[in-house]
This record gives C-alpha cells, sequence and structure tokens, in this order.
C-alpha cells in the first residue's frame, strides 16, 4: 500500500496491517499513533525506534510466527508469504542443505530453547548455515540481543515492503 493510504488508515486497520512484520502489539501502537509519516524512510525510522529494545516476552511472542530456517510455511497468510520471500536464497530441493538446516536448528532450539531467526532475506543458504554454527557458540545474553536486532531488521525489510513511497 502508498504511504498516504497507510496514513489514512483507521487505528485498528493499520495496526493489523503491521502485524506481520513484528507481532508485537506495543510497537503497532506506536507505529500507527505515530502517524502520518512524511516518507517511508521516517516510518521505518520510527519503526525501529519503536523495537528498541524489545522485551524478552516481545521477542518470545515475535518468534511465535517464524518457522524454522529451510522450513518454508504453507498457507496464504501474509507471515507465511513474506516468509517464503524471505527464504527464497534456501533452495528446498537441496537435500544436504536441507538436512544441514535441520540439524542447526535441532541444535540451536536444544540450546537456546528458541527457533534460530535469522534475516534471510539476501543471504544464501551457505551463509546462513555459517552464521548458524557461529551462533550456536554464543552465550544466552549474546544470543538474545542477535535476535532482538534480527526482529527489528526483519520488520524494517518487511514495512518497506508493505508501505511504499
Amino acid at each position: 500500500m502508498r504511504l498516504e493510504e497507510f496514513n489514512a488508515l483507521d487505528r485498528p486497520t493499520a495496526i493489523e496491517a503491521l502485524r506481520p512484520c513484528l507481532d508485537v502489539p506495543r510497537w503497532g501502537e506506536a507505529i500507527a499513533d505515530g502517524r502520518p509519516y512524511g516518507s517511508t524512510d521516517e516510518l521505518v525510522e520510527a519503526a525501529g525506534v519503536a523495537a528498541s529494545p524489545l522485551s524478552p516476552e516481545e521477542v518470545e511472542g515475535a518468534l511465535v510466527h517464524h518457522p524454522p530456517i529451510g522450513r518454508r510455511p504453507g498457507g496464504e497468510t501474509a507471515e507465511a508469504r513474506m516468509s517464503r520471500g524471505e527464504q527464497a536464497g534456501v533452495d528446498p530441493a537441496d537435500s544436504a542443505v536441507t538436512a544441514a538446516l535441520a540439524a542447526g536448528n535441532l541444535a540451536y532450539e536444544e540450546k537456546f530453547g528458541r527457533v534460530f531467526l535469522i534475516r534471510a532475506a539476501g543471504r544464501s543458504a551457505s551463509e546462513i548455515l555459517e552464521v548458524l554454527g557461529e551462533r550456536l557458540a554464543h552465550s544466552s545474553a549474546e544470543e538474545d540481543a542477535i535476535v532482538a536486532e534480527q526482529l527489528r531488521e526483519i520488520a524494517a525489510l518487511r514495512l518497506k515492503g508493505l508501505v511504499t513511497a
């Protein structure tokens, strides 16, 4: 939708439109309440400010809608469509990559108790696997900060796709 259309939405509709970008109610409310925006850059900047910081509870809630890397979600929800597009660099027909991602995802979930999250858009499968290996060596505190930043990056990309100039 165009920025002018987003600015003109009623508050509940605007909040609902933002939910697939980052499913954090406080964030969506802050972005909706900050309207009107003069440019998409201003909107994205406000989104970053509203998502800094994200509480641990907000991070956990937002992760619910993110499938493991390599497992593309079915369905036609906005989140599913966005996720499939973001994971375009991961070929589901490549059995070696699929197996490596499945093993890495499992190791990550066992260590950190949550899904491995990375901004996959623009990254190749080999790069994702490399980052996954590096992040498995992190502490929980290090990962908490990284996951929150990845959510902010994903939200910014999705917002740019949702609202155009």
